[in-house]
């Protein structure tokens, strides 16, 4: 199967703020906040993990009766994450520093769901997903699954590299102590009620950590023993509101028998009730408030982090683009996307692309299959490049021609971001000729590098990950043909070779053009290639 990122569509690293495609980081962030079940989501493990919104996965034994879900875990560990923010010298908040042990076993953080949800997230990050990224992105999914409503995700939070401060505030504290806790998150204490309100419509308290908050429960349909804050607590719903209005909560942290922990009773009632009973009296009042205020609360981030502008879906976006030299043939391979559609058997879709010398050909797409995201709200469309059967055989071009840039026509209309189109830069990429075996090297990779682009640099990238689980790359010089050793591809690129030793090594292709570095970003393995040569 085709994988989501792309092999042969090279762009700038770094941080874009408008989104236009190709942008690795943008694209990455936009696959998972968009792309979750269906098609070509396999790299995409997040929605998997709260869809059924019942599911309770690290207790496989008893699933939907553990009385626990995922979907609280994920925004359990995303509030948690928040809570350390210091709003006045703009430290803390989603950076990452839960997934640290030591921040994991204090008291404010107990319970086993940090470690599950933080296992998860090792899944997900890469070069251009930081842990911090994905536990937004796994608190955002788990609310608009489960009934929530949509919130707004902006990307680019850097991962903390020790723990923070404590930050969380206990059920055993004063209501002064939690408005002044909330107030160095940055929330007022209005806003406290109805972060509260909106985090608890989800999820309860669980005895085996919290034995002086719920007692053993005896009930089938919860053998962990969680006390649920409403009655839909795999749902998100305005329920937490009006029980607690109509005086039939069973909410722990309101009627729990240790009032001194009744902390959600002093909260919701510090105004007089008038928050809550807003939110009792319309569900819409509710989901509003709530998108607004986990808006607010995935974007605290320390100071001098930069988040990207609103991440919304491409209408059209390319996905899994990649290019390949095989001998005098250029390979291209594709999908695209076409979001909010249904499968239509009458939709004709057709793909351009754009030459060197000014050229422009053009192949009719065939429709592959759908995917869907938010709970299933929108669904979307794929189509292959190459009309065949299956969608995934190459377009076979031809090398000196090239390709620059694709456009896409869909039912007649064109489609080409306004006019900039979809960058394709062909500089650099696999040649067919890479190889694997003939001991001692574990086999060879070689670069098809066009002639006349002059990198100063072309090497391989290896990502790996550091002390404080941290993804980074380690780019390995190829080295530099020489005239007399240069190998030409055909008549339009020349080889670039690396004789590898590890064969359990996964890479990109990156090169340095002009000061500026480019990448590939689908991985290799010496594994894909054909044995070398005897």
């Amino acid at each position: 199967m085709v994988s989501r990122l792309a092999c042969g569509t090279l762009a700038f690293l770094g941080t874009a703020h408008a989104y236009i495609w190709p942008s690795p980081q943008l694209d990455a962030l936009e696959a998972v906040r968009f792309d979750q079940l269906g098609f070509n989501t396999l790299s995409n493990t997040l929605a998997t993990f709260v869809q059924p919104c019942n599911l309770f996965l690290f207790d496989p034994t008893i699933g939907p009766n553990a009385g626990r879900s995922d979907a609280a875990d994920w925004i359990r560990t995303a509030y948690h994450d928040a809570a350390t923010h210091n709003s006045t010298d703009g430290t803390g908040g989603i950076d990452g520093s839960i997934r640290f042990p030591a921040e994991q076993a204090r008291a404010e953080n107990a319970g086993n769901g940090f470690a599950n949800t933080m296992g998860i997230v090792l899944a997900i990050v890469d070069r251009y997903i930081s842990n911090a990224d994905a536990i937004a992105l796994g608190a955002l999914i788990a609310i608009e699954t489960c009934g929530g409503p949509e919130i707004a995700f902006r990307g680019g939070r850097a991962d903390a590299i020790v723990p923070n401060v404590p930050g969380v505030p206990l059920p055993e504290q004063s209501l002064d102590s939690h408005i002044a806790s909330f107030a160095r998150q940055g929330f007022t204490q209005t806003e406290m009620i109805g972060l509260v309100a909106c985090g608890h419509t989800f999820g309860g308290v669980q005895h085996n950590f919290f034995p002086d908050i719920v007692n053993v429960l005896n009930d089938p349909t919860s053998t962990d023993n969680v006390a649920h804050f409403d009655s839909t607590f795999v749902t998100f719903d305005n329920n937490v509101a009006t029980e607690y209005i109509a005086g039939t909560t069973k909410n722990p942290l309101v009627v729990g028998f240790n009032d001194t922990t009744n902390s959600d009773k002093r909260i919701f009632g510090s105004d007089g009730n008038a928050t809550m009973l807003s939110f009792a009296n319309s569900p819409d009042h509710f989901a509003s408030t709530c998108a607004d205020l986990f808006a607010r609360m995935l974007d605290t981030v320390p100071r001098g982090v930069e988040l990207t502008d609103v991440i919304t879906p491409l209408p059209v976006k390319p996905s899994s683009v990649k290019l390949i030299m095989d001998g005098d043939t250029l390979q291209l391979f594709g999908l695209v996307r076409l979001w909010n559609t249904t499968e239509d058997p009458t939709r004709t879709v057709r793909v351009l692309w754009h030459d060197h010398a000014g050229g422009t050909g053009n192949n009719t797409m065939n429709f592959i299959s759908t995917s869907s995201s938010v709970g299933g709200k929108y669904t979307a469309t794929w189509y292959g490049f190459n009309s065949t059967v299956f969608g995934f055989m190459p377009l076979l071009l031809d090398p000196v021609a090239g390709v620059t840039s694709l456009s896409f026509v869909v039912d007649g209309i064109l489609e080409n971001q306004g006019g900039l189109g979809f960058a394709i830069q062909d500089g650099f990429m696999l040649s067919q000729t890479s190889c694997q075996g003939g001991a001692p090297v574990s086999g060879r990779v070689d670069v098809a590098v066009r002639n006349g682009v002059h990198p100063s640099r072309v090497y391989l990238e290896q990502i790996n990950i550091d002390s404080v689980q941290r993804r980074f790359i380690t780019e390995i010089d190829i080295t530099p043909p020489s005239h007399q050793q240069s190998v030409a591809a055909n008549s339009a690129y020349s080889l670039w070779s690396m004789n590898l030793t590890d064969p359990a090594m996964t890479f990109t292709i990156g090169a340095e053009i002009h000061g500026i570095k480019y990448s590939t970003t689908d991985p290799l393995s010496v594994f894909e290639f054909a044995p070398c040569p005897t």
